[in-house]
């Protein structure tokens, strides 16, 4: 069925004139039936384990606009809490998680051998959505890539600059390696097992990729990457992966080569010329519209997308935002914005 998905075709190197496009967090508040969804369930924890509701968020964005990929809906920072972590969200705040800061800490964490009995409710959502999805529509599954999961178990939150995480890599290198090594292991029997569920394509978020500098990239955003994606793709012969080491700027070059990733995705903070020129000479780009043209709209929207689909009609790509979709974007741009992809 490859030859009916663009995705597919995309991550396979082919070149198409009108290229698939899906959404970064495109089953979500901005959409009043995602809002109803979750009302539902109460909470956004329960609405990530309760498998019918969260098949249902993730297949609303599917009905209303026939993006070419569907995500799972679920959130990066699940696998932190199959380990052990206490999660929970405040909100107006995002998550809050217990601390993750000496040798201690790390010893309380479960075996990775135990995190699908936390994880099993997401992977019957895949199985879910992956009876009820067009025949036409890729299923991608995700994780967060292990250093970013790492800065918000380090944290207990989300930081502007990642630093509680950066201080421990430099003061205890050896319980920053472990959690790092931890998650590495947990990340591949989690993309694994959404794999063997029916997800056709996984996605690893480094969304705090860009702090990391120097020989601290190679070691914790690339050599993670390559080591998830080996592993994956020797018990999925086949298996496409999309990479995401948000904000890597000149990190993004040689990327796909240097971990096997199929595709690599870019953030708006680079030109769509510059990432055509740099990084499609290697194989397929996603991206890269900045999501605040999803609120302004107007003509910028259609003009800045159409710019995007020329600077990367010459290699394969997958239409995408540079970060997902903001919780204020209009839900009629995004209409607004595949009548200019797809004219």
């Amino acid at each position: 069925m490859a030859e009916d998905k663009t995705i597919l075709r995309a991550l396979a190197g082919q070149v198409q004139a009108i290229p698939p496009v899906w959404m970064m967090r495109q089953a979500g508040r901005y959409l009043p039936e995602y809002r109803a969804t979750r009302a539902q369930a109460g909470d956004f924890l329960s609405l990530c384990y309760t498998p019918d509701l969260a098949a249902e968020v993730t297949l609303q964005p599917i009905r209303r606009y026939g993006f070419d990929a569907a995500i799972l809906f679920a959130d990066i920072l699940l696998i932190a809490q199959a380990l052990g972590a206490d999660l929970w969200f405040s909100t107006g705040e995002g998550p809050r998680l217990s601390t993750i800061t000496s040798a201690a800490d790390l010893a309380r964490l479960k075996p990775v051998d135990e995190i699908d009995a936390v994880l099993a409710p997401v992977y019957e959502t895949v199985r879910i959505v992956a009876r009820a999805l067009p025949r036409e529509t890729t299923l991608i599954g995700f994780a967060g890539a292990p250093w970013t999961v790492a800065t918000y178990m380090i944290a207990g939150r989300g930081t502007p600059d990642q630093g509680p995480a950066h201080a421990l890599m430099q003061a205890d290198p050896a319980t920053f390696d472990a959690l790092i090594e931890m998650l590495i292991t947990a990340t591949i029997e989690y993309l694994s097992a959404q794999i063997a569920a029916g997800a056709e394509v996984v996605k690893l978020f480094d969304s705090w990729a860009g702090s990391l500098k120097g020989d601290a990239f190679a070691r914790y955003a690339v050599a993670p990457t390559r080591r998830i994606i080996a592993a994956l793709k020797a018990r999925h012969p086949g298996i496409p992966v999309i990479a995401f080491p948000r904000e890597a700027e000149q990190g993004y070059i040689g990327f796909a080569k240097a971990t096997g990733a199929d595709c690599v995705a870019i953030d708006n903070s680079v030109s769509a010329d510059w990432a055509a020129a740099h990084v499609q000479v290697d194989g397929c780009v996603q991206g890269n519209l900045d999501p605040k043209y999803m609120v302004l709209g107007g003509p910028e929207l259609v003009s800045e997308t159409r710019r995007i689909v020329r600077a990367f009609s010459q290699g394969p790509h997958i239409f995408n935002l540079g970060h997902g979709i903001t919780p204020d974007a209009d839900p009629d741009n995004v209409q607004r914005m595949l009548g200019a992809i797809r004219g």
